[in-house]
């Protein structure tokens, strides 16, 4: 389990849609001209061999999921939270299997490779950010 997506969600929520898009961007441009920032590299390679790979869908997901967590507002209570993250977090995986399909084929279980072994623990990481997010917006009052 890598915290990525806690990461990605949490910049939206802790400093709205521009900065965290920007930082995103900036990740996935440092990904691209190959510094080791992407999980598995450079075992799987590097740069854009590796951001071109199985898993571009969830990386550009990215973009995505950080800019709709940044609608996590203050007066939300915590189902509205966690309903909102549950959102977010499943603009990555909808673009990650829809990129993981098309890569590897339609006839192979695309859903059971790309989404289930992560559903237990992308459900802790969103339960986790729920309970801290009022905090988290607590906090960016003073920056």
């Amino acid at each position: 389990m890598t915290m990525q997506t806690f990461i990605v969600l949490f910049l939206g929520i802790s400093f709205g849609y521009k900065i965290a898009l920007a930082t995103v961007g900036l990740y996935l441009f440092e990904g691209i001209m190959g510094l080791p920032v992407f999980s598995n590299s450079p075992e799987r390679g590097i740069g854009l061999t590796y951001f071109l790979g199985p898993t571009m869908g969830y990386l550009i997901g990215f973009f995505s999921a950080c800019f709709l967590a940044s609608f996590v507002k203050e007066g939300d209570n915590y189902f509205l939270i966690f309903a909102k993250l549950i959102i977010s977090v499943s603009t990555i995986y909808i673009l990650g299997v829809l990129w993981l399909g098309n890569l590897i084929g339609w006839n192979k279980p695309v859903f059971e490779l790309g989404v289930m072994p992560f559903l237990l623990a992308e459900l802790f990481k969103i339960i986790l950010l729920t309970l801290l997010t009022k905090k988290i917006l607590n906090f960016r009052k003073f920056i």
